[in-house]
């Protein structure tokens, strides 16, 4: 196999080797069958048992129980989230914390839908920073955070109690990095292509006694959460191939030792580079106020100007560093250092790191 490159995009993002090689034999032939997992009816028993078993690790992993909890792999990214949450559980009004664009995106989607309060917002700071002490308003149909806020670099690293408001969350860039109690959550959901697999599915998890207690009864049908619990995700015909590579990595975090040995590592790659930050804070120019606020997945920071940061990720490309650029509405520099980023990454990015600022001082 060719030498892997160092990959720091932020999504679609980097994947675990073994989760790659088994997608490249199923694209080819999946289960002996002399066809590819794309070629098959997701109506078959092969397919069938990709999807059970990736709805049963998912449970498994998170510790939740499929009595009380349904998994549903969806198309339309978390975008269309952003309104399939509202259109079934908007009643009267909703609560949401705007902590960067996908944020704001959610609430743009609800505000056409109901009654929408943003209870709390960094945006004074152009979101460095996670809203701490939030009053959440009485008798809201759910509360909705973003955990992980990939162009900001934010992640809320203790949940919010609000008490006996449902609470709903955007999983999108750190599902999966971290032990947490989900059963704190009514429903998470998570575009796969940060933190789980390809770009083409969404995963949903959602409390079923939820749905049929409060979801609405009179809704289009395909953005009824029933309808696919009902149906098992098999509604219609589902993004069946990016399913199957997030079932495998899926059995790559249980095999790693599940989210403890995930979350360990992540610790560890994360401080590699805030150390740096840390060390030079003239230099490397944190983009994030306060420390406890700092996301484990995507790290971000500035350079004195902005021809250095385009030095530094030409610089970085050179050597094999690649998706440094930040995102185009901040600009910066930022890596993303998900699950399947290898520790090798982030101390050759490290290095580089060092070396760049002995250089261009």
């Amino acid at each position: 196999m060719a030498t892997r490159a160092h990959n720091f995009f932020a999504g679609p993002a980097i994947l675990p080797v073994p989760v790659i090689e088994a997608a490249r034999d199923a694209a080819y032939n999946f289960a002996d069958l002399g066809m590819s997992i794309m070629e098959i009816s997701h109506r078959s028993k092969e397919f069938d048992q990709v999807m059970v078993e990736a709805q049963q690790d998912a449970l498994k992993i998170m510790g939740l129980s499929a009595d009380e909890y349904a998994v549903l792999y969806l198309g339309g990214g978390a975008s269309t989230q952003f309104a399939m949450l509202p259109l079934n559980f908007l009643h009267t009004k909703a609560d949401y914390v705007n902590t960067g664009e996908w944020a704001t995106k959610a609430i743009k989607e609800a505000k056409m839908l109901g009654e929408t309060n943003v209870v709390a917002t960094s945006e004074d700071a152009n979101f460095n920073y996670i809203p701490k002490d939030i009053t959440w308003t009485p008798g809201s149909d759910y509360a909705h955070i973003t955990t992980n806020n990939t162009i900001y670099g934010t992640q809320w690293n203790t949940m919010p109690d609000t008490g006996d408001i449902p609470l709903v969350a955007d999983m999108s860039s750190d599902m999966l990095s971290r032990p947490l109690d989900f059963s704190k959550f009514n429903l998470i959901y998570a575009g796969a292509q940060k933190n789980l697999g390809p770009s083409g599915v969404t995963l949903i998890i959602v409390k079923k006694a939820w749905v049929e207690e409060k979801a609405k009864k009179e809704n289009l049908t395909m953005f009824k959460y029933a309808t696919h619990i009902k149906k098992d995700s098999m509604f219609n015909t589902p993004p069946s191939f990016p399913v199957y590579v997030v079932g495998q990595t899926l059995k790559w975090i249980m095999n790693e030792g599940g989210l403890e040995v995930i979350e360990e590592r992540n610790i560890r790659k994360a401080k590699l580079i805030y150390d740096i930050i840390d060390a030079y804070p003239e230099y490397y120019k944190g983009a994030v106020a306060n420390k406890e606020d700092r996301s484990l997945m995507n790290i971000t920071w500035n350079l004195p100007t902005e021809e250095l940061e385009a030095k530094f990720v030409a610089d970085a490309k050179a050597k094999g560093l690649y998706g440094l650029k930040g995102h185009r509405s901040v600009g910066g520099i930022r890596a993303s250092t998900y699950n399947a980023c290898p520790v090798e990454s982030v101390e050759a990015l490290a290095a580089f790191m060092e070396e760049f600022k002995k250089n261009n001082a």
